[in-house]
């Protein structure tokens, strides 16, 4: 018997069984992110030769600098909840994900020598805090496994004969002989690190459609100078309201950056897909902040008409700043056109209704999204229509399969879309070795 000696490898051959000469392929990875990593690293583990083209000069670089140089590693939900995260594409991960899980991730990342936790947001990160940790231990264990890592190499064309993948050809003009090639090129998200979307014309090239990509967890710009005045403000479980051509679409309670250019933090990054989206179309978006929605508006007016009463003498902007920070009172009154000297007394019915309904609803107009330099990960690529989900490969030509943010699946953040990546890496790897 040969056993496979990494766990999180499961597959057991008998030395002499036809399954051992099916494994022995050679297998090209293009694309060195988690995805392509995880891919040539579990080819190589039971394949005779497995070869990963990089087009940058190491790699790992986007997965060196995610969750803002922490690596948010993966996420404690559950199955379910992983699929339910990804919207309606999710689905398409169920296999992958049984198939490598977060804990099969975490006990993974581990038995490379990175100790992982589980802060209380429910994410998991390395002890460190460093996710050079984990780029460093992944390329370690991909070139102990037997990858042979091509740097400074950009696939330029895939080799296909008779609906067979054939092999890679790079930059070089040099031509990869393969019968398996996992495409993992992630997608346009920080394209300084290499994420310039060769993998969508790759995959075209072939016969494969790509769903049109945008940016996916990306700031987004607002109307007029309200952002700006509050530029570095952040604020804390604030209820969020997306409106699309007057209709609610969403509503949550999170936490918001304001910006020079807009608004950004966890909140508006989650609803910035609908929002890219809602751009696309031409449609009028407005996002309205209820500040304190601890209150409803019951209480909140038992509470205005109180201080109002009980500091009668004091100043409109004093009062409010027991309410919100100074910054933002003095937005608020600007937008309202009120003095802040007005005292509590002078303040009229009209006036404090209209307060009231500033505080529960105040409008910022949408007008566009940041480029991709600054969006966290791509929505859109390969269809999913194309992908066996089973073993990640297409439906279009036998011996080329897919991982990664290449393909048509983005996720909220929280290590979901790293999770993403790996598990799909881990499944194409193993099928593309195997030839499934």
């Amino acid at each position: 018997m040969v056993q496979i000696d990494n766990p999180y490898i499961r597959v057991t051959m008998r030395q002499n069984d036809s399954s051992i000469r099916t494994s022995q392929r050679q297998v090209v990875v293009v694309g060195g992110g988690p995805a392509g990593l995880m891919a040539a690293g579990t080819a190589a583990s039971l394949a005779t030769e497995t070869s990963l083209v990089e087009k940058m000069d190491r790699s790992g670089r986007k997965l060196s600098i995610t969750g803002k140089g922490r690596c948010n590693l993966t996420n404690h939900a559950s199955l379910e909840q992983f699929l339910d995260a990804y919207g309606p594409n999710g689905k398409f991960l169920r296999q992958a994900l049984m198939q490598f899980s977060n804990t099969d991730l975490v006990a993974f990342v581990e038995s490379l020598g990175v100790p992982i936790e589980l802060e209380r947001s429910g994410r998991f990160f390395p002890s460190g805090n460093r996710a050079a940790d984990i780029t460093h231990a992944l390329t370690k264990w991909a070139i102990e496994t037997g990858v042979n890592i091509r740097p400074d190499s950009p696939a330029t064309k895939l080799l296909v004969e008779d609906g067979q993948m054939a092999g890679v050809q790079v930059s070089t003009g040099k031509v990869i002989p393969a019968k398996s090639v996992v495409l993992a090129t992630g997608g346009l998200s920080y394209p300084e690190t290499g994420s310039t979307g060769d993998g969508y014309s790759l995959a075209q090239a072939v016969g494969h459609n790509i769903v049109p990509p945008r940016p996916a967890l990306v700031p987004v710009e607002t109307k007029g100078d309200i952002a700006p005045q509050l530029q570095g403000l952040s604020l804390r479980d604030v209820g969020i309201r997306l409106m699309i051509n007057d209709r609610l679409e969403a509503s949550l309670v999170g936490d918001l950056l304001f910006t020079h250019f807009g608004l950004s933090g966890p909140v508006i990054l989650y609803l910035s897909r609908q929002i890219v989206d809602a751009l696309r179309t031409g449609s009028r978006i407005e996002i309205t902040l209820d500040l304190l929605a601890a209150m409803d508006e019951k209480t909140l007016e038992v509470r205005l008409l109180s201080s109002f009463n009980e500091m009668g003498k004091r100043e409109l902007h004093n009062i409010l700043e027991e309410l919100l920070p100074v910054r933002l009172v003095t937005a608020l009154l600007d937008v309202l056109d009120l003095s802040g000297q007005t005292t509590g007394s002078q303040v009229t019915i009209a006036e404090r209704r209209r307060l009231r309904h500033a505080l529960k609803d105040f409008r910022l107009t949408v007008t566009g999204h940041r480029s991709w330099d600054e969006a966290i990960v791509t929505a859109g690529g390969v269809s999913l229509d194309e992908v066996d989900p089973r073993t990640m490969q297409s439906r279009l030509v036998k011996g080329l399969y897919f991982a990664g943010e290449v393909l048509d699946i983005d996720g909220p953040t929280g290590g979901y879309n790293l999770q993403a990546a790996f598990s799909t890496g881990r499944l194409a790897g193993q099928s593309a070795a195997t030839g499934v």
